[in-house]
C-alpha cells in the first residue's frame, strides 16, 4: 500500500523507511575483508603525508540533541598539524563567528574530519575525541593561516579511514570541462540575499560586503 503523502517529501518517504540495520544490511552486499582491513586507530606516514597534502577539510559535529553540522575549513597545504600519531590541531581561522562547531565539540566531546586533496580522488576520513583549546604554546604553532587563531579544534583520533575514490570520480570535481558555466548557478550574493530576507538589501550591497570580508579573511 503507498504511504499517504504528509506534509513533505521526507515525511512521507520517512513511513516506510529503514528502521533496523538487519534490514540495511540486506540492501547491500557483504564489506570486502580490505574495507574493513584499512580501518585504523591512528595515523601511518602516508595518511600524515595525505594530511600534509590537504588544503581543505570538512569538520562534522553535532549538538548534545543531536543537531549535526558540517563546516569546511581551508588553508595552505599542510594547514592542520599533526601533533603526534593519535593528535590532529585545527586553527579557526576568521569566519563567520557563529561558533556552531565549537560549540558543538565543547557539549559533545566528538567531531568528524573529511581531508581534502586538489588533484586527487582519495578522500581521508578521521572521526573521535574532540575538545577546543586555547592553549597559547598550542596556538603560536598554527600560523600557516596567516596567524595564531583565537582557538584550535583538537582531534584525539579513533578512526583513520582511506576512502576510495569512487565519489570524486563520479562527480568530475576535478575536470573543469565537466563543471557547469558560472551563468548556470546562483552567485554567492545571489544566494546571501536570499537567505536574508532583508529587501533594503542590493546584490551590490552583499558583492560588496563580500569583498571587503575577503580583504581581511585572515583577521
Amino acid at each position: 500500500m503507498t504511504p499517504t503523502l504528509a506534509g513533505s517529501a521526507f515525511d512521507s518517504l520517512r513511513l516506510d523507511a529503514v528502521t533496523d540495520q538487519e534490514a540495511l544490511r540486506r540492501a547491500y552486499d557483504v564489506p570486502s575483508a580490505a574495507a574493513l582491513r584499512k580501518q585504523m586507530t591512528e595515523l601511518t606516514d602516508q595518511t600524515r603525508r595525505l594530511i600534509a597534502c590537504s588544503s581543505l577539510v570538512l569538520v562534522a559535529s553535532a549538538d548534545a540533541e543531536g543537531n549535526c553540522d558540517v563546516s569546511p575549513r581551508g588553508g595552505p597545504a599542510g594547514f592542520v598539524a599533526v601533533l603526534d600519531a593519535h593528535t590532529l590541531a585545527i586553527p579557526d581561522a576568521t569566519g563567520n563567528k557563529r561558533l556552531d562547531t565549537a560549540q558543538n565539540v565543547i557539549a559533545t566531546g566528538r567531531a568528524g574530519l573529511l581531508f581534502v586533496i586538489p588533484g586527487r580522488t582519495t578522500t581521508l576520513r578521521v572521526n573521535g575525541r574532540a575538545c577546543v583549546s586555547t592553549r597559547p604554546e598550542l596556538l603560536s604553532q598554527l600560523t600557516a593561516v596567516g596567524k595564531p587563531p583565537a582557538s584550535a579544534l583538537v582531534l584525539g583520533i579513533e578512526e583513520v579511514y582511506p576512502h576510495c575514490p569512487k565519489s570524486l570520480l563520479r562527480s568530475g570535481a576535478w575536470k573543469p570541462e565537466q563543471w557547469l558555466p558560472a551563468d548556470a548557478q546562483p552567485t554567492s550574493a545571489e544566494v546571501t540575499l536570499a537567505q536574508l530576507r532583508m529587501p533594503e538589501l542590493t546584490i551590490a550591497d552583499i558583492e560588496r560586503a563580500e569583498a571587503e570580508s575577503l580583504k581581511y579573511r585572515y583577521e
